[in-house]
């Protein structure tokens, strides 16, 4: 039986996406800016694809701009926005423990002359509002806070942290990424207060290559692919119909099934964790860790159901995953983005993690698909090669 274990990393396209896509590329392949029959069937296309992503955020299809995935995501909304707004001031306010796509479009504008604050975060990943509140300034003009970090699962309190933004600085702009969110945990952008909201499709089981981008209509930003002028300049080049569609198709199939697919992933979550318990020297990083659990104080609106950060003292995180691997388990190090690096994880680092735990550290990450099967064989040969692996080390 193949576990696959690292979600978080990319999940398989499912069937309705699949669907989808196909009969696009077979039936309704022209161009969406062509002027005949065959451009305006695939406008239509993309038209009621941005109906179905606005109805699950309660937003205007308008408000909806497809590109490439996350990454592109982030950038047009960091850079973009940021730009746009540089007359008005040039500091800018994210977290320490943000995705390299935003952790490192704010090194560039870092370049640019703008001044970035790092917000710091609690042992559990969580940002604090104090904090927030203190770092705004009247030139403040945009704050990016993720909604669920991608190696730890905390999820920040955006609802929160929006209001405290608008208060204090109306004009400022807030920036969510919501790529280990989207569809998993409720968003709702307005009543958060949420100006720009970067979605990645991979991640909810639609091809890879895929994303989109809510901007808040009346949100100013300057353009970082320049072209034919698609999507209201903000987006040139013809649009990926076929994985629009596709995309469309899992997260109205994932919304569907929401609130069932939630509780599953939550339970399963917990039976994980504390079938872990009686093995020594490990620890659950984040809320929702063995102790939470074990003391009834697990709030599951402090972590997403779908991610374990699972550190394991004396045993490098490359040793086990290559061990896991053996046993057809896949999971990750850390962020899949990032996981060719010797560096240890900023993440990790910014929650104050032990030093001889950083290296040490591998991310389980579900989705729908995932089975109680799966995560029992998971949880049997942990307990089997962890005692094995150490026995290895010391001598």
């Amino acid at each position: 039986m193949i576990c696959y274990l690292d979600n978080s990393a990319t999940t398989k396209v499912c069937e309705e996406a699949l669907e989808a896509a196909l009969k696009v590329m077979k039936e309704g392949f022209g161009n969406p800016s062509s002027m005949h029959s065959m451009g305006f069937e695939a406008e239509q296309t993309v038209n009621k694809s941005a109906e179905c992503l606005a109805g699950i955020l309660g937003c205007d299809r308008g408000e909806i701009v497809f590109t490439s995935g996350g990454t592109e995501s982030d950038n047009l909304a960091i850079i973009g926005a940021s730009l746009a707004a540089s007359r008005r001031g040039k500091h800018v306010i994210t977290t320490r423990i943000e995705h390299p796509a935003v952790r490192r479009p704010f090194e560039y504008l870092e370049k640019q002359g703008f001044e970035v604050t790092y917000l710091g975060v609690d042992p559990e990943g969580v940002v604090s509002c104090d904090e927030l509140e203190n770092a705004l300034r009247d030139d403040t003009v945009l704050v990016s806070v993720m909604h669920v970090n991608n190696e730890i699962g905390s999820v920040q309190p955006l609802k929160e942290l929006g209001a405290i933004i608008k208060k204090k600085n109306p004009g400022c702009l807030f920036h969510v990424d919501d790529v280990q969110g989207f569809t998993k945990l409720k968003m709702s952008p307005r009543s958060m207060n949420i100006d720009l909201l970067s979605v990645s499709g991979h991640k909810i089981h639609a091809p890879k290559g895929t994303g989109f981008l809510y901007v808040k209509k009346g949100t100013r930003l300057e353009p970082l692919m320049l072209g034919g002028g698609q999507q209201g300049g903000l987006r040139s080049g013809t649009e990926n119909v076929p994985g629009i569609a596709a995309m469309a198709a899992s997260a109205k199939m994932l919304c569907d099934k929401g609130e069932e697919d939630r509780a599953a992933l939550y339970e399963l979550r917990k039976d994980f964790v504390l079938g872990l318990s009686d093995i020594e020297d490990i620890k659950i990083n984040g809320a929702g860790s063995l102790e939470h659990y074990q003391n009834g104080n697990a709030d599951e609106e402090r972590f997403a159901p779908h991610i374990i950060s699972l550190s394991v003292k004396s045993v490098r995180a490359e040793v086990l995953l290559h061990s896991l691997e053996e046993a057809d388990i896949f999971v990750s190090a850390g962020s899949a983005c990032s996981s060719h690096k010797r560096a240890p994880s900023e993440v990790l680092t910014a929650i104050g993690l032990e030093k001889d735990l950083l290296g040490s550290t591998v991310r389980f990450s579900m989705s729908r698909y995932t089975t109680k099967e799966e995560l029992c064989a998971a949880s049997q040969k942990l307990h089997e090669i962890i005692p094995a692996l150490r026995r290895f080390v010391r001598r």
